[in-house]
Formats: structure tokens, C-alpha cells, sequence
């Protein structure tokens, strides 16, 4: 069984503000994929949020199959938000939510949420910036 890694992130210029999401997957300790993108304008959590769902969008199409999935963090709020363990209660985010969990349920493998300290997701950070940077 593997194990495959997702570190995250997501940011904006502004809050709203122009906004971009960064992830890295790395399977049995090798990173096997990297991207970041622009995505408009967007809070802060906002792309957080965005930056899960299009790692999982990546899991779906590449068909991980058995293994566990672990995505790494560094905003508390969503990871506690994505572990049931505060409530969504932004409008604007409880679609991205529930979008989330639908792509969970459809992978079906067991997928966790950890929080990390920023400076452990300097590689996610740095492609958010990248993108934002060359906009």
C-alpha cells in the first residue's frame, strides 16, 4: 500500500484579492508532481480550500488506487473545518466543502488532514507566490 503526501496551500493578495493555489505530491518519499495557478479573486481561505480540491481533482485522474492519503496544512481553520471538527460557516465556502468531500467519497481512500507550521510548507508557499508573482 502507499502512501502519498499532499502539502498545500493557498493564498490572496488583498483578502479578496487576486489569489493563487500552490500542492506537491510526493508518493513513498518522492515527489511525483508540483503545481501552482492563478485563480481570480479569492479570500485567503478561499484558496486554501481551492488548493485541496485541485490536488484531489490530480488524485482522481491519475487513479491512486489502495493507499492512504495525508494532506499537510498550515491553516488550522481549514484543516479543523475538513476534520469535522469546527463548522463551516462561511457561505462562500461550505460549496467548496462540500465539493471536497464529494471527491473524497469518490476516490475512496482513507484521506487525512494535518496542520502544519508554515516554514514545513515552504515548497506550496513558494508556488502560490511564483503564480501570484508572474500574473
Amino acid at each position: 500500500m502507499s502512501r502519498i503526501i499532499i502539502n498545500t496551500d493557498g493564498g490572496s493578495r488583498g483578502n479578496p484579492g487576486p489569489g493563487a493555489i500552490g500542492f506537491v505530491v510526493c508518493k513513498d518519499d518522492q515527489e511525483i508532481h508540483r503545481a501552482g495557478k492563478c485563480i481570480g479573486k479569492t479570500t485567503n481561505n478561499q484558496a486554501e480550500y481551492l488548493a485541496v480540491l485541485e490536488a484531489l481533482l490530480y488524485l482522481e485522474k491519475k487513479e491512486i488506487g489502495q493507499g492512504e492519503v495525508v494532506f499537510k496544512i498550515d491553516s488550522e481553520l481549514v484543516v479543523k473545518q475538513l476534520n469535522g471538527e469546527y463548522k463551516v460557516k462561511d457561505e462562500k465556502l461550505k460549496p467548496l466543502f462540500l465539493k471536497i468531500r464529494e471527491k473524497i467519497i469518490g476516490l475512496g481512500v482513507k484521506i487525512s488532514f494535518v496542520h502544519i507550521r508554515r516554514e514545513q510548507n515552504k515548497i506550496a508557499d513558494s508556488l502560490v507566490n511564483q503564480a501570484l508573482d508572474e500574473q
